[in-house]
């Protein structure tokens, strides 16, 4: 890390202090103001003297649960990742001072402080990081702060890769020279840049370079203290996550197709028997609109089944309310389903939007009036939920899809069976129906590598704007 990005993480810490500091203050001022006192008669004092005290102590504490929760790590995050720790980090600090004031005996008279800090601590240190990550992106827009590299290379990747610094100067690199190879020559000319203190790193954007004259490029880096850098193989891409061992003293390094594991997967069931609960109750009213208007115009039942695809290929029965006139249904709980079926396959071939493994079938005139209604909102998803009770899937993950389309899928592709499917993933707020199934798959196989709680958090929070905006929903 250059001295410019170090600079910028030193700084978080101290404008934490103050950000804390401010919430501290706000919520004593808001406390005493007129318009709290008209609301709640304060029934008992507190010196201003022993709050500052007190605040300074839990100022520490909270400090503390930052740099836990990672805050001041050097790594970049992207902005919505941020809030999430921030979120988290002032909870833990909201949990301790309660404790402590219960056990001291003053929650009567400070509950109303410990709420107003807690929500005004977020939003003091999430702005103070807003505003310190504008002012480092506009200086790296303005050049300030680059790190200079020369990149190594002539394939696309390399072309690829100095057009994006070129393009984003928020990223922070600065492209002086780029290498068509590595050879003697090469290296006098980089002597000459280092000399004169124009070039702080080399990014070797080549995988494919013979493997002695990368050891010799790392060399040659190592001996000038310059940054080396170099992009993956497509072998290397692949495996992300990765755990190693040393069994008899011998080093073994075990590949893992996703971070879901251990705690991860215990901690997202427990997530997904809270949050389904929850929704359920919440979405009766949908459910029952939903459940009239299937009823009203073609009666029972309301319930379609369907069996899908789910986790390491096992076959699940999924629910969902059902959007499609009964004589054109398909499925155990229908009659008539050979000839759906070819019907089913006609529309394929002439009105689906898709190509390759799955099918999605635009204007279908077997779709209910109010059917499409449902589907337009994603009301007919509802029933899922009690899919993810019964543990047959996520409430986030991979779409499931039906056992004849997943029969099409590549090699590659089955790697979305690797975990539970959801009810919304990164396929469904990235433009739903409208992907085709190898970008779908791709979205699916990013999440699966990458799976974290914060990623959960922001594909369920992103999923009621994606409905709103009614794109790729047909």
């Amino acid at each position: 890390m250059n001295r410019f990005n170090l600079t910028f993480t030193a700084m978080r810490l101290p404008l934490d202090g103050i950000a804390l500091a401010c919430a501290a203050a706000s919520a004593y001022l808001l406390r005493y103001s007129r318009f709290a006192t008209e609301v709640r008669p304060i029934l008992q004092d507190i010196p201003y003297s022993a709050y500052i005290q007190t605040s300074v102590t839990f100022i520490g504490v909270w400090i503390v649960m930052f740099l836990i929760a990672g805050l001041y790590s050097t790594r970049p995050r992207r902005a919505w990742s941020e809030l999430g720790r921030v979120i988290l980090a002032c909870t833990a600090g909201a949990m301790i001072l309660i404790s402590s004031v219960f056990f001291r005996r003053e929650l009567t008279q400070s509950r109303f402080i410990i709420i107003a800090i807690w929500a005004l601590s977020i939003f003091f240190v999430y702005f103070g990081r807003l505003m310190l990550r504008a002012i480092q992106h506009q200086l790296l827009r303005l050049g300030f702060g680059h790190e200079r590299l020369v990149i190594v290379g002539s394939d696309h990747q390399a072309h690829n890769l100095a057009r994006i610094f070129a393009e984003s100067p928020i990223f922070g690199f600065t492209v002086v020279k780029q290498l068509l190879t590595w050879n003697d020559q090469q290296k006098d000319s980089l002597k000459s840049l280092i000399s004169r203190h124009q070039i702080d790193g080399i990014v070797l954007a080549d995988p494919d370079l013979p493997k002695d004259k990368a050891l010799h490029l790392i060399s040659f880096a190592n001996k000038y203290n310059l940054h080396f850098r170099y992009l993956a193989d497509m072998f290397a891409e692949r495996f992300t996550n990765i755990e190693v061992s040393t069994p008899g003293g011998v080093p073994l390094i075990e590949v893992k197709p996703t971070p879901l594991d251990g705690w991860g997967r215990i901690a997202k069931r427990f997530e997904d028997i809270v949050l389904s609960t929850v929704l359920l109750i919440l979405t009766s009213p949908l459910w029952i609109v939903g459940s009239l208007l299937v009823l009203v115009e073609d009666g029972f039942p309301i319930l379609y089944k369907s069996e899908r695809v789910g986790e390491k290929g096992k076959k699940f029965v999924a629910y969902k309310l059902r959007s499609m006139f009964k004589k054109f249904s398909i499925g155990p709980q229908f009659s008539n389903n050979k000839r759906n079926l070819e019907f089913e396959k006609e529309l394929i071939k002439t009105n689906s939007i898709k190509a390759g493994a799955v099918y999605k079938i635009a204007d279908d005139p077997r779709v209910l009036k109010g059917g499409r209604f449902l589907r337009r909102w994603s009301i007919d998803e509802l029933p899922n939920f009690i899919s993810v009770l019964k543990g047959d899937m996520s409430l986030v993950g991979p779409r499931p899809h039906q056992p004849r389309e997943v029969e099409q899928y590549t090699d590659a592709q089955r790697s979305v069976l690797t975990i539970k499917p959801g009810i919304t993933g990164m396929a469904q707020i990235s433009g739903r129906s409208d992907l085709i199934f190898d970008e779908e798959a791709r979205l699916d196989t990013w999440y699966i590598e990458n799976w974290s709680p914060m990623l959960d958090l922001y594909i369920l929070l992103k999923t009621p704007f994606a409905v709103l905006q009614r794109k790729g929903a047909y």
